[in-house]
């Protein structure tokens, strides 16, 4: 890791917010930013996304449907985030490091970035913010985290998340200039339980989608849904979590989101594999990342690392590696001894 000076953003006013990554999470942030009054610059790789933007105010790739608000400004250059007080970082997770490494030399010593992807980097086992500590200061780094689906957000739907910052002054200036009537960010400074309730619940969201796909009823989806949430609690304690982060809405009230829809990548994926369709062809016909499929073997072998019982994480990463068959890892995991429910 790269040695930083500790530095600490006082509370102020934020105005000018930068989004790098145009898929549908970050279109839907970039119409929150400009219904918060905000200047926002929408930084996407593909160049259809960016014309798209400016010239009709859509996104037919990726959020396609919705209409963007007409201060919603696109580009394809890093070095247009140059004047930007904050920047909510909306790359792909297995991306991160790369983009930030770019993106970096452009920023000012005093702008902040939120991180948006939810996830395990699967070459270093490591979560988002201690990627990007790799490049800036703990103290410039916060998560959004949290139940929001992208087009509910872009369509002004009541949303609220959970916004962890190492540094108070930063994630009360942020939380502030983000926060409106249909979008509610609540202040935290636990940014590891941010991040684990972000990639462990793609993850279970693959499994209960199986569930779905398998015809196994609601019973058996909701009871997945709550042993996965014991798994995530245990990920949590190892890794020096707040248990009431946890519990709160990047935890518990994404899983309860993404467990039970198909408008979650990850669970739609699920139930295509219960249904007994081949996980490549799944992942070739789609435009969008399903994160969970891309963590699984992370958290797999960071339960493994830390000695923890994961069941459900360690079925899921197999599925997805081809390892383990759907209906094969159902049995398993039914016959599963009988133990206390902790």
């Amino acid at each position: 890791m790269t040695d930083h000076k500790d530095t600490t953003i006082s509370v102020r006013t934020i105005t000018k917010i930068g989004i790098v990554g145009g898929g549908a999470w970050g279109t839907a942030l970039a119409t929150i930013v400009a219904r918060a009054g905000c200047a926002g610059v929408l930084w996407a790789l593909e160049e259809d996304v960016v014309n798209a933007i400016n010239t009709r105010q859509e996104n037919p790739l990726f959020l396609p449907g919705i209409k963007l608000p007409d201060t919603v400004r696109a580009t394809s250059q890093l070095a247009d985030m140059a004047d930007r007080q904050a920047i909510l970082m909306v790359v792909p997770a297995q991306h991160l490091g790369s983009v930030l490494s770019e993106l970096i030399p452009h920023l000012s010593p005093e702008c902040g970035i939120a991180l948006c992807a939810k996830g395990v980097e699967r070459s270093s086992l490591r979560f988002m913010s201690e990627v990007a500590a790799d490049h800036l200061e703990p103290g410039r780094l916060a998560v959004l985290s949290g139940p929001s689906f992208a087009t509910d957000v872009a369509m002004g739907l009541p949303t609220a998340i959970t916004l962890a910052a190492n540094d108070p002054g930063f994630g009360e200036s942020l939380a502030a200039a983000l926060s409106q009537p249909g979008f509610r960010a609540y202040p935290s400074n636990d940014v590891i339980g941010a991040e684990i309730g972000g990639a462990v619940k793609n993850i279970l969201a693959i499994a209960c989608g199986i569930v779905q796909g398998k015809g196994l009823g609601d019973s058996a989806r909701a009871a997945l849904t709550a042993r996965g949430f014991a798994e995530m609690t245990r990920l949590g304690d190892a890794l020096g979590a707040k248990r009431e982060t946890l519990a709160g809405l990047s935890g518990l009230g994404d899983l309860i989101l993404t467990c039970s829809s198909t408008t979650s990548r990850n669970f739609s994926l699920g139930v295509a594999l219960g249904e007994g369709q081949n996980i490549k062809d799944i992942l070739g016909a789609r435009n969008s990342v399903s994160e969970g499929a891309l963590s699984a073997q992370a958290v797999k072998s960071l339960a493994a690392e830390h000695q923890l019982d994961m069941p459900i994480s360690q079925a899921i990463a197999d599925i997805v590696d081809g390892r383990l068959g759907v209906d094969e890892a159902i049995v398993q995991l039914l016959a599963r001894p009988v133990t206390g429910e902790g």
